[in-house]
C-alpha cells in the first residue's frame, strides 16, 4: 500500500498553535463509518452522543517536561534535548538537535549548566545514548526547568522560559502514570464537566496506560507502508479495565477508545476472540487498512498529520476514503488541526 495514499494538503495556518480557552469548547466532527455521512457538533455534546451501557478508556500517560536546551562545550553552539527514556544507570536515550553534527564523546551543557552529559553513541533515528555527569537528579531538573515537549510544528521559541499554558494544557485532566514525552492528544477536550456528564448518562470509563514516544510524530517515509516499523512504547492494561470491556461486551455496550494509543494497547492486548488481556507489554503494531479490529467499536480522535501512523491507523478503522473527505469537510469548515485542534468522533 502506497504511502501517498494517506496524503492531503494542510494548509500551515489551519494548524492550531495554542490551545482554546476551554478545553471541551473544540468542535467535533461526527464522522459514521458504515454510511459516510458527517455531522458539525461540539465537544461537550459528546454525552449525547454516546449511549447508556457505553465505555470509555482512555491513556491515561503524564507527560513529562522533557526537553532541555543548552550549548555544545567545545563549540559554544546551541543543543536542544529530548529525554526519550533512562536505559541504565545515568545513561538516557535522547533525541538532539543542534546546528551541526554532534561526535560520540563530546560533552553537553543544559538547563544553564545544571545539567553536563556526554555523547556516548548515536543511533541514528533512534536517538542518541547519553551519560548524565551531573550529581543533581535529572528528574528534577525536568521538573523545575524542563519545556513541555509539544510537537515540531507548534512553533515554540526555545529561548523562553517554560510555558506555563504548554505546561497546563499539553497534559490532560486526568493524567497520572508520569513517562511520555508526547500527549494522547484525543484527551485534551476532556473536562470534569463533561465527565459528570456522562456519568450521569450512564457511559463508564477506565484507563489504560501506553507511554507515548516521539515516533508519533515522525511520517512514514517509506513509499510502502508495508516498509514502515513502528517504534515500540510500553503500556499496560489494569485487571479492571479487562474485566470493564467484557461486562461492556456483555450488555451490549459499545468500547470507545480515547485517541489511537488506546486503539494500539487495546488491539495489542486482544486475543484473536476480542478478549483483552490484562498486563503489560510492548506496543509496535502498525494498525493498516485490512486490520480486524477486535477490541474497540468507536474511537475519538483528533486531525492528524498527512502520511502520519496515526491518520493510516484511523483510515484503517473507517475507511480511507470517507475519513479524507471528511478531513476535507473539516478543512473547509475551519476545523482546527492536530494536537491543540479541534476533535473527530467514528462510530
Amino acid at each position: 500500500m502506497k504511502t501517498s495514499d494517506f496524503d492531503y494538503e494542510l494548509p500551515p495556518e489551519r494548524i492550531a498553535q495554542e490551545p482554546l480557552e476551554e478545553r471541551d469548547a473544540s468542535r467535533l466532527l461526527v464522522l459514521d463509518r458504515s454510511s459516510g455521512s458527517v455531522a458539525h457538533r461540539a465537544f461537550r455534546e459528546l454525552p449525547s452522543l454516546l449511549r447508556q451501557g457505553d465505555l470509555l478508556v482512555l491513556n491515561d500517560t503524564k507527560v513529562v517536561p522533557a526537553r532541555l536546551y543548552g550549548r555544545r562545550e567545545a563549540t559554544g553552539g546551541g543543543v536542544e534535548v529530548l529525554f526519550v527514556e533512562r536505559l541504565s544507570g545515568t545513561n538516557w536515550l535522547a533525541l538532539t538537535k543542534s546546528g551541526g553534527s554532534l561526535r560520540p564523546g563530546e560533552r553537553l551543557s543544559l538547563a544553564e549548566g545544571r545539567v553536563r552529559a556526554r555523547i556516548v553513541e548515536r543511533r541514528g533515528q533512534e536517538g542518541d545514548v547519553l551519560e548524565i555527569l551531573s550529581r543533581e537528579p535529572l528528574e528534577r531538573v525536568l521538573d523545575e526547568a524542563g519545556h513541555m515537549p509539544v510537537p515540531p510544528y507548534i512553533r515554540r521559541d526555545g529561548r523562553s522560559p517554560p510555558s506555563a499554558l504548554d505546561r497546563l494544557r499539553y497534559q490532560t485532566v486526568y493524567a497520572r502514570s508520569p513517562g511520555a514525552v508526547a500527549a494522547p492528544t484525543a484527551g485534551l477536550h476532556f473536562t470534569e464537566r463533561v465527565f459528570r456528564e456522562l456519568e450521569a448518562r450512564g457511559v463508564a470509563r477506565e484507563f489504560v496506560t501506553l507511554r507515548v514516544g516521539p515516533g508519533t510524530f515522525r511520517p512514514v517515509k517509506a513509499a510502502e507502508l508495508e516498509s514502515h516499523r513502528m517504534d515500540p512504547e510500553d503500556f499496560e492494561v489494569p485487571e479492571r479495565t479487562a474485566e470493564a470491556i467484557r461486562l461492556c461486551r456483555g450488555r451490549g455496550g459499545r468500547v470507545v477508545a480515547v485517541g489511537t494509543t488506546v486503539v494500539r494497547a487495546l488491539e495489542s492486548a486482544a486475543a484473536e476472540d476480542g478478549t483483552v488481556r490484562p498486563g503489560r507489554g510492548r506496543a509496535s503494531i502498525f494498525i493498516v487498512p485490512g486490520h480486524r479490529f477486535r477490541a474497540i467499536d468507536a474511537m475519538l480522535t483528533n486531525f492528524h498529520l498527512p502520511r502520519g501512523t496515526p491518520l493510516v491507523l484511523v483510515c484503517a478503522f473507517a475507511g480511507r476514503e470517507r475519513v479524507l473527505a471528511a478531513y476535507r469537510e473539516a478543512l473547509r469548515a475551519g476545523y482546527r488541526f492536530l494536537s491543540y485542534g479541534d476533535a473527530m468522533l467514528i462510530v
